[in-house]
């Protein structure tokens, strides 16, 4: 293998802006921020959900992004901050990367993710668990 999933994440994260979750608590709320959780549904069933995150399935979201695809999704199309995040942060990582790339601008992650958040108490929506 050439280069595993540590080395692609260290390397979009060397290209992107990363939030401690500190910085993104106080990005929450904000008019001009939005959050996208990229987290698989049987994560949200299981763990909770950020509260005014919006859903966004990992291996859709470049289709999503894009305003010439089939499946474009106009959430994209506003001019807000866009912070992503999974469970981990990993996926986040390489998500962010890729639709930066695709010339989404203004657009983030969380380190450590949806794990992090939880551990450093930031609010969350457990209706549905």
């Amino acid at each position: 293998m050439k280069r595993g999933y540590r080395q692609l994440v260290e390397e979009a994260e060397a290209e992107i802006t990363t939030l401690s979750v500190k910085e993104a608590m106080a990005l929450l709320g904000q008019e001009d921020t939005v959050f996208v959780d990229l987290r698989d549904v049987r994560e949200l069933a299981q763990q909770g959900k950020m509260p005014g995150a919006f859903h966004a399935p990992r291996g859709l979201l470049e289709f999503w992004v894009d305003p010439e695809s089939p499946y474009h999704h106009d959430f994209f199309a506003q001019s807000k901050r866009f912070v992503f995040f999974c469970n981990e942060g990993w996926r986040s990582a390489l998500a962010t990367k890729a639709v930066q790339d695709m010339g989404l601008e203004n657009v983030a992650h969380i380190a450590g993710g949806f794990t992090a958040w939880q551990a450093a108490g930031g609010p969350l929506d457990l209706s549905g668990l």
